[in-house]
């Protein structure tokens, strides 16, 4: 188990949850807005009866509009950044978010969840001191500290109208990662991904993406895909996935050497959940089959391959995934 308890909050939450989350209608559908494709972890879900989410009824009609208007589904069920009416613009969707991750007004609490909330603000403190270290190592670089935003069903972003099934996913636009807490029973119970430290690999793989926009890389990313077919700009996305991982194994590296947060069988847990949500094991899990050049976050293997990468090295230097002749 992490050794958490009685350690630094991250300020930087916002709580969105219980807040309204309806689709933000009507139509047209504005354009699409140059790199804000949301990266995140992928999690097929089905949650019925979760408060603020579309269901399954709502997302079919929203894909047959999508169809009409002549728009790819696509954009939102592979996280293509497509902004809805509002997103990302003060007094759209649901009211602002409370300071310091506090639950909404009247909202029932449960106290299992409020335990998990504090412990993702943990490690969102955790994150904070280990890259406000290391990344002025890379050239005299400042970190700027991302946004955690909890939301419960749906949530409208920068990058467009996020969806609890999409998995916890991280917005370059507004720079804030979004989680539903309720994908940590899905990682436990659907992919057998258990322990805390797997909890802290989401989060610290997140972290990463937006140690990818600091530096650059995230947008050079999105210009490159644009010029290339859906096969070679996944197997580019596939190369960022892959680098968030060994940058959460590099925080995991620097974070138990600051702060001695791991305790036996943590690392297991970690290289576990990177398992888990391999591309190769959810679609078998999914869709009975692996198909490659769909891949967007690299197989069970590649993740495990450069988490373990970072947690052993601890140096960013170890995680050029985009140089690699081997995944």
């Amino acid at each position: 188990m992490v050794r958490w308890r009685g350690r630094r909050e991250s300020e930087n939450v916002e709580d969105r949850r219980g807040q309204s989350g309806g689709f933000p209608f009507p139509f047209p559908l504005p354009r699409r807005r140059s790199g804000g494709r949301r990266m995140r972890l992928p999690l097929p879900r089905s949650r019925a009866g979760r408060r603020g989410g579309m269901g399954v009824m709502g997302l079919l009609v929203v894909l047959g509009l999508m169809l009409f208007f002549g728009v790819d589904p696509r954009l939102i069920l592979g996280g293509g950044g497509m902004p809805f009416p509002g997103a990302g613009r003060p007094g759209a969707g649901p009211g602002p978010a409370l300071p310091g991750g506090s639950p909404g007004p009247g909202r029932a609490v449960n106290p299992r969840e409020e335990a998990l909330a504090k412990y993702v603000k943990v490690i969102l403190a955790d994150t904070e001191d280990v890259w406000n270290a290391v990344l002025p190592e890379q050239g005299g670089r400042s970190y700027r500290e991302p946004k955690l935003v909890l939301f419960t069903g749906a949530v409208p972003t920068a990058c467009g109208y996020g969806q609890a099934a999409m998995g916890p996913f991280y917005c370059p636009l507004d720079q804030k990662i979004y989680i539903d807490l309720g994908f940590y029973d899905d990682l436990k119970t659907r992919f057998g991904a258990r322990g805390d430290f797997a909890q802290a690999y989401v989060v610290a793989h997140e972290v990463g993406h937006h140690v990818q926009k600091l530096l650059g890389i995230a947008d050079k990313v999105a210009q490159a895909k644009r010029r290339l077919g859906p096969r070679e700009a996944n197997r580019v996305q596939v190369r960022m996935e892959l680098q968030a991982d060994c940058l959460a194994g590099v925080w995991a590296n620097r974070a138990d050497r600051m702060k001695g947060i791991l305790e036996k069988g943590d690392i297991e847990e970690g290289l576990g959940a990177a398992a888990a949500i391999g591309d190769d094991r959810i679609q078998r899990r999914t869709q009975g089959r692996v198909v490659r050049d769909a891949f967007t976050h690299g197989s069970s293997a590649q993740r495990v391959r450069w988490f373990r990468r970072g947690l052993e090295e601890g140096r960013m230097a170890a995680c050029n995934t985009f140089s690699a002749a081997r995944l």
